[in-house]
């Protein structure tokens, strides 16, 4: 039997844990089914211009503890939508056939898309174009649908969460109510497990839209109670009841264009006025996406490589590797293409936060 060709690609943010899976699709390819390897550079820009490599064994050996990805990354190449400067000015062209072509070229059996919803919209796209593909869900936002957690989450949330505690303490110490600023654009996964490894007083998330009056009466009543300081966790996605999401700039040719951020300012502006306590917001930023992978990240990205092998052995393409309570299984493209996965106000964390007097915004 032809020993198969495969090509592997990381789209979309970077995030701790994609060089596990990259590690693991090599050692398990090679070692099992003695399969070539191509790995695709800065995600879909490299099948647009044709930058991409042979990967052996060594060279994902000592790769497994990294964070970011050896291949590169990029949230600007969408094959479907690709920004191409002519004359001067930016246009868009759908450049998905000379792709197709690309990747007939290298002689491939399957394209492997590690990425969050935006890439794996796009590998689904693929899919109906006739390109075998699996994908591998990637994203610290842990908003993917069909799998019950993503490579990547584990990590963000340990890194929110010490940054929450090196606030609290200066928090306690001057009396200030301090706001911690979060990733989440549409879902408050991060914001929610963080928030409550921490012990957040309050936490604003996308999915419970939030009355600044209700969060200032909580910040007060603490202060009645001797507790004079409070901490406050809020994704970059949240908003008032009846408003909407702040955003901090647009950047037209990307596959996310509206960039938020700038809600934990506003929302300390407010809370200053209304209970005039002094207040502190701090954004994690990109902090959250750098950095080595948490043993669990690193786990969980070595299972998902070796289950995308098995997919591939048994063409089965169109799907993504998932995860449902303990078990692996594939998850069709199509569905994940659908949305994204939100935190339900009924969460078992939610109703746990809310037991022990977290608030959300909502109600007291």
């Amino acid at each position: 039997m032809r020993k198969k060709r495969i090509a592997i690609l990381t789209g979309g943010g970077d995030c701790p844990g994609i060089n596990a899976v990259i590690r693991a699709v090599v050692k398990k390819a090679i070692v099992e089914h003695g399969m070539t390897v191509i790995g695709i550079e800065d995600g879909f820009e490299g099948l647009i211009l044709n930058k991409y490599k042979t990967l052996s064994y060594d060279d994902v050996s000592g790769i497994l503890t990294l964070g970011g990805t050896i291949l590169g990354t990029s949230n600007r190449a969408n094959p479907y939508n690709y920004p191409v400067i002519k004359r001067g000015k930016t246009e868009y062209k759908d450049l998905s056939k000379s792709v197709k072509q690309n990747i007939k070229k290298l002689n491939i059996n399957c394209l492997i898309c590690v990425g969050g919803d935006g890439t794996l919209g796009i590998a689904n796209n693929f899919f109906k174009d006739g390109i075998p593909v699996i994908g591998v869900p990637k994203t610290i936002d842990n908003d993917i649908k069909g799998t019950d957690i993503t490579f990547g989450f584990d990590s963000a949330v340990q890194i929110v969460t010490e940054g929450i505690d090196r606030v609290h303490t200066t928090a306690q110490s001057h009396h200030r109510v301090m706001i911690v600023e979060v990733m989440g654009r549409r879902a408050g996964w991060i914001a929610l497990y963080s928030g409550v490894a921490s012990g957040g007083d309050i936490i604003l998330i996308p999915e419970i839209p939030y009355d600044i009056n209700i969060v200032a009466e909580k910040v007060r009543q603490r202060n009645k109670k001797g507790k004079r300081f409070s901490i406050v966790v809020i994704a970059e996605g949240a908003r008032p009841q009846g408003g909407d999401v702040i955003v901090q700039r647009i950047v037209k040719d990307s596959s996310e264009p509206v960039r938020l951020g700038g809600i934990g300012f506003v929302l300390g502006e407010e809370l200053e006025k209304i209970t005039d306590l002094e207040t502190r917001t701090v954004v994690m930023g990109h902090l959250q996406r750098g950095g080595a992978p948490t043993p669990f990240d690193r786990i969980l990205g070595s299972q998902l490589g070796t289950k995308t092998i098995d997919l591939i052995n048994n063409e089965e393409f169109g799907n993504m590797v998932g995860v449902k309570g303990s078990n692996f299984t594939k998850v069709s493209l199509e569905l994940v293409a659908k949305g994204v996965r939100l935190v339900p106000s009924n969460h078992i964390l939610v109703r746990s936060a809310r037991s022990m007097g977290t608030c959300f915004g909502d109600t007291l």
